[in-house]
């Protein structure tokens, strides 16, 4: 499986960024996809996820309102949608999958098998 982001760039504060993260499977509806961000001297850090099999969303509350994310199985694809862009928004955005994620392991890196290259999004103020 590979997993391919793009999407990002350089937006003032207050606007929005629309990211993609694109896989390479064959039965993708069953894979739940996660978005994960690390910024420079920062921990990697959970953003959002997509579960598989239409299951359930989760959001990072440090997002929530602002964020959203969606999947098109048709296209192979689920989106992170990111709006009010705040200058600690700034970090590479990494997109990540894996089969068999229950809710609760879905802020968790550990849970998925594949991860993408990343794409870098910079807020500017």
């Amino acid at each position: 499986v590979q997993l391919q982001a793009s999407g990002g760039g350089l937006v003032q504060a207050g606007g929005s960024l629309k990211l993609s993260c694109a896989l390479s499977a064959d039965t993708f509806r069953t894979y739940s996809v996660g978005w994960f961000r690390q910024a420079p001297e920062k921990e990697r850090e959970f953003v959002a996820a997509s579960k598989g099999n239409g299951g359930s969303i989760k959001i990072a509350d440090f997002v929530k309102g602002r964020f959203t994310i969606s999947r098109d199985n048709a296209k192979n694809t689920v989106y992170l949608q990111m709006s009010s862009l705040k200058v600690d928004d700034t970090a590479v955005y990494v997109c990540a999958a894996g089969q068999r994620l229950i809710t609760s392991s879905l802020p968790s890196a550990r849970a998925y098998d594949y991860w993408g290259q990343g794409t870098q999004v910079t807020v500017s103020s």
